[in-house]
């Protein structure tokens, strides 16, 4: 494997690292959380970094497909997501060829769906149900450890 799919690996379980975090514990009643006029709601946020993934594993596969799925239950949401950056993170780690590069896989969804990871953590605060911050220079951000489920934090604070 090349260095920067070993990158782009790494970016993908940081990804899923930091939102697993900012989803983790959040009551269903989080999705219909909104952040003022206008913006996304949390459960729409949700469904759009699932599709973020999805178009990711497309670009990487050569399909090239985009879908904008409707917000469903929390639950399933939620699930939907880590099953979208599975996918792609064991695409990643096969050796099947890109078909994108990973410098525009990283700039394009990954980024994306980071940027939107920082947005849920945001709305956790305001919704009164916030995360404790966290040393994630600190983290044990793993390749392939791309679930809801994530090791401990090693250092976190209020």
């Amino acid at each position: 494997m090349d260095g920067q799919r070993q990158l782009l690996r790494h970016a993908v379980a940081t990804l899923a690292y930091r939102s697993a975090k900012a989803l983790r514990g959040a009551p269903a009643s989080f999705s219909d959380y909104p952040a003022g006029v206008g913006p996304r709601s949390v459960g729409k946020i949700v469904a759009h970094m699932g599709d973020l993934l999805d178009w990711a594993l497309s670009m990487a596969n050569g399909t090239k497909q985009w879908h904008d799925t409707p917000i469903g239950a929390w639950d399933a949401d939620v699930h939907r997501y880590f099953a979208a950056v599975k996918a792609f993170d064991d695409y990643l780690a096969s050796d099947a060829p890109l078909d994108a590069s990973a410098d525009r896989l990283f700039q394009g969804p990954i980024a994306d769906a980071i940027a939107h990871t920082g947005q849920l953590a945001m709305l956790r605060r305001m919704a009164g149900i916030p995360i404790k911050s966290e040393n994630y220079f600190k983290a044990a951000v793993t390749p392939g450890s791309v679930g809801l489920e994530q090791t401990p934090p090693k250092f976190e604070f209020d």
